[in-house]
């Protein structure tokens, strides 16, 4: 450090501070020490050789809480392709939920020196616009984002998903399908419904009942005993497999078996699921893949290897087991 403080004509102190990134250094100082730290290539450290780069290797991943379990293997796949590229991660819950908690998010990320940001946004705000706004000059890359959002972003199409499961259960024999869906203000939520209800519309079915839950096991039993108070039923389309865990566990203790009276479906294909009794039929949206590929978008987008600026769509799979069959 004393060897570029000499020849860049300042104090150590000063070289530090711009290593540091520290804001009360001139302009045209920090110019000259960077030159000098490329030109002597003096790598005290990772800073150092950040700077020396004009890159801090480093990305910001904004999310909500990580008790949901998809946000949770997105960000642990997001962290490990992180590393492997050659990257840090910081990370920033939005906390609370909605626009106070993206705002503080804005605010934390002002203070950062990153490269690039992944944005995990599966709740719907007015507020996102303002921090794409905010962070303009930095790549980002939104992931479970509403579908045909305008910025660079990767999603999983809950749409196709959710009809293609109920599809699945209209091609066994059943007519009166109801649904337990995830909260409506969630993107992925509310496109799952709209695929349950079009594969009843396009079977020419009605609608018997749509109760929401909140994602949780919990609502997931409130929500079935509520349904088998008030409705006929032969299956039940749920949001999530959390809350699939919930409904069978309440469909049992009023007796009805699955899938002989009431056939059962969920989402997500969490590890758990194959060990339900029965075994869930579920629909696979690989999170792994969806943190991977959103990483892999940014380094494109950070390293100018890619002008790719729309939507990319993962296909989720049909995940067939025990827990459904024909209605008698």
């Amino acid at each position: 450090m004393l060897d570029v403080a000499k020849q860049a004509g300042v104090s150590y102190q000063t070289v530090s501070r711009v290593i540091n990134n520290h804001p009360s250094v001139a302009p045209e100082t920090r110019e000259r020490i960077l030159q000098v730290i490329e030109a002597l290539s003096y790598r005290p450290n990772k800073a150092a050789r950040s700077l020396a780069a004009r890159q801090s290797r480093t990305i910001a991943v904004i999310t909500y809480t990580m008790v949901y379990y998809g946000p949770t293997q997105m960000v642990i796949n997001i962290e490990r392709s992180a590393r492997e590229a050659g990257y840090d991660v910081i990370f920033t819950n939005i906390e609370p939920m909605g626009d106070d908690g993206i705002d503080a998010a804005i605010e934390r990320l002002t203070q950062w020196t990153v490269d690039g940001i992944l944005l995990i946004a599966p709740v719907a705000s007015n507020r996102y616009a303002h921090l794409v706004e905010e962070v303009r000059s930095i790549p980002l890359i939104q992931i479970d984002i509403a579908p045909g959002a305008p910025a660079p972003s990767v999603i999983v199409d809950q749409y196709y998903g959710s009809r293609l499961i109920t599809e699945h259960l209209i091609a066994l024999g059943h007519r009166r399908i109801c649904e337990i869906s995830g909260p409506h203000h969630w993107f992925g939520a509310l496109a799952r419904h709209e695929g349950w209800q079009a594969a009843l519309t396009a079977a020419h079915l009605e609608p018997v009942a749509s109760v929401e839950g909140d994602w949780t096991s919990a609502s997931g039993y409130a929500t079935a005993l509520a349904l088998l108070d008030n409705e006929q039923f032969t299956a039940l389309v749920v949001g999530n497999d959390q809350m699939a865990l919930g409904a069978i566990s309440a469909l049992h203790s009023r007796g009805v078996r699955i899938p002989e009276d009431v056939s059962v479906v969920g989402f997500d294909d969490i590890a758990e699921s194959a060990y339900f009794l029965p075994p869930l039929t579920t629909i696979r949206q690989d999170f792994s893949e969806l943190g991977r590929q959103g990483l892999a978008y940014l380094v494109d987008l950070i390293q100018g290897q890619t002008h790719r600026t729309g939507q990319l769509v993962i296909k989720p799979e049909l995940i067939l087991r025990k827990s459904t069959t024909s209605p008698k």
